[in-house]
């Protein structure tokens, strides 16, 4: 099963993005799967590897079972792996890029994408990544809430007064933080006083990339050191630095250190811009990181390559 970065060379300008969990929907991938071989493939492979349907619960949920943590991640890694297949067969990557990035758990899926990660290593770490991180979130109950309208010196500053720890800097002006709950809900009250246009609560079911992820940490390292990895085809922006590695052993600490540092994601676009992209393509279900990119550089060009963009809206 192709996956990984295409065969043409690089022009220097094109870089692959990878969604992250939150970005799951009841009925991604359906189409995917009736209209494009190389998906359906990709499904079937998902099904056999996980021993059991990962695809009817992404095309048919329910909801619940699609938004528990163990499933939604390989869900999402499939599902974007899948548009990436299917663009491949329908001829619409012409070049390799020379970076691919992914947030959170679409870091895994940006290690397949570049040849780093087999799909079935891939797929049965992020599900034990998924499990580890339900089971920390019961262990040690948090949450997380986005920031607007604050910067990230701003964004620690109201952590350091309320307990609570940056858990992402998406944007200039879009970080999230989150801890245990008294401190979220500390930094909640504190927030529009310094400053912040307003706070949205989260949907999650813990304080991922915080401290209180260190047991599910020290279970992925465990799961890491089990996985074959090999040197990226492709160089991978990484969360864990905004700055793009090259070799398996880096790759393989920054999936086990990401868990509980922040995702620098706006630094890891800035590092892209820096760098001569000029060309971001997301793959997988919803368009945030394209959103994202958007509101930092409104001259790139942006594609999406989800199931709409593929095969067009369904009537």
């Amino acid at each position: 099963m192709e996956t990984e970065a295409g065969t043409e060379p690089s022009t220097g300008k094109v870089a692959w993005l990878f969604p992250g969990q939150g970005s799951q929907h009841v009925g991604m991938g359906r189409a995917l799967a009736e209209k494009s071989a190389a998906a359906r493939e990709l499904f079937e492979l998902a099904d056999s590897i996980l021993r059991r349907s990962l695809s009817k619960i992404c095309f048919d949920g329910p909801e619940e079972l699609l938004r528990r943590t163990i499933n939604t991640q390989p869900a999402i890694m499939t599902v974007s792996l899948a548009c990436l297949a299917a663009a491949k067969e329908q001829g619409k990557l012409s070049e390799r890029p020379c970076f691919v990035a992914g947030h959170s758990l679409g870091e895994y899926t940006a290690a397949v994408a570049a040849g780093a990660l087999s799909f079935e290593d891939g797929l049965r770490l992020v599900q034990e990544r998924g499990r580890l991180m339900q089971a920390a979130g019961e262990e040690n109950p948090g949450t997380m809430i986005a920031v607007l309208g604050l910067d990230e010196a701003a964004a620690r500053d109201l952590c350091a007064a309320s307990g609570a720890q940056v858990c992402n800097v998406n944007a200039p002006g879009q970080v999230v933080i989150g801890g245990d709950l008294d401190a979220v809900a500390r930094a909640t009250e504190m927030a529009r006083s310094r400053g912040a246009r307003r706070t949205v609560p989260l949907n999650v079911n813990g304080a991922f990339h915080t401290s209180l992820m260190e047991p599910a940490a020290i279970g992925m390292k465990s799961a890491l050191a089990g996985a074959t990895f090999r040197d990226p085809q492709t160089p991978i922006v990484v969360n864990g630095t905004g700055m793009p590695l090259g070799d398996a052993a880096s790759l393989r600490e920054e999936l086990s250190y990401q868990l509980t540092h922040p995702v620098l994601w706006q630094q890891s676009i800035e590092h892209m811009l820096g760098s001569g992209v000029s060309d971001f393509v997301e793959f997988g279900p919803g368009q945030v990181l394209s959103g994202l990119v958007k509101r930092m550089a409104p001259d790139a060009a942006i594609r999406t390559m989800g199931e709409d963009e593929l095969f067009g809206r369904e009537s």
